[in-house]
């Protein structure tokens, strides 16, 4: 039932624009499809942009820290990306990407930069020396060395950053809604635009709980991928 529609339909009362309750079990049968649709757009969004985000953050966390010369201003340039408001980002990208959906992935993968690149290079230097030198004493050359080795070693803290990066990133998709796809941010623009309270709060709650479930899944990925920890 479109939001425009409220105020003269006969429909449930819990969402009339004379009544508006925050809790409204008739808008989640009436509208379900639409939340669904909503959700399952938000969770893609995050998923690309992450998987985006730690296909650009391995190779240059891996220059920084091969090149040392580079380091603070790999670091420096993904730092400064968050700083960018979000309001001005997706516009900047439109240009170029369109009103799309790769234009919000790209910038949120571009925001998930900033700890994605640093918790790999945290994660690489707090492999110890000597086990590094160990491999190489087993013939272990530089690329087996990092995957075999390395990554491993180091998957505690970049799991770790993960976990943050996802959160943030459940958090900022609902910008896309400046470009229509947000996800649960085009219920949440539309519930302020219209004060239509049932569906502000239901997309807001659905945001936390995205978050709290792909944070159980990060952790239960860790926990499979860090046995050799217990």
């Amino acid at each position: 039932m479109p939001v425009t529609l409220l105020a003269i339909s006969p429909g449930p009362s819990c969402y009339s624009r004379l009544v508006n309750d925050w809790v409204c079990p008739a808008y989640w049968r009436d509208r379900g499809a639409e939340i669904r649709e909503a959700t399952v757009q938000h969770l893609e969004i995050t998923v690309l942009a992450l998987l985006l985000g730690l296909v650009v953050a391995v190779p240059l966390a891996l220059v920084a820290r091969r090149l040392g010369w580079l380091r603070t201003g790999v670091l420096g340039l993904t730092t400064a990306l968050y700083t960018i408001p979000s309001l001005a980002l997706l516009p900047l990208l439109v240009p170029f990407t369109g009103l799309t959906m790769t234009t919000v992935v790209i910038g949120l993968a571009a925001y998930a930069l900033t700890i994605l690149v640093r918790a790999v290079v945290d994660g690489l230097d707090s492999v110890p020396a000597e086990v590094r030198d160990a491999a190489v004493g087993l013939g272990y050359g530089p690329a087996r060395r990092l995957l075999r080795i390395e990554l491993p070693l180091a998957s505690p803290v970049i799991l770790a950053g993960l976990r943050v990066a996802a959160v943030s990133t459940v958090a900022l998709t609902t910008i896309g809604s400046l470009v229509s796809y947000g996800g649960l941010g085009n219920l949440i623009a539309d519930g302020v635009r219209t004060d239509f309270r049932a569906e502000l709060l239901t997309a807001a709650v659905l945001c936390v709980v995205l978050a709290l479930l792909l944070d159980l899944i990060l952790v239960g990925c860790g926990r499979m991928l860090t046995r050799w920890r217990r």
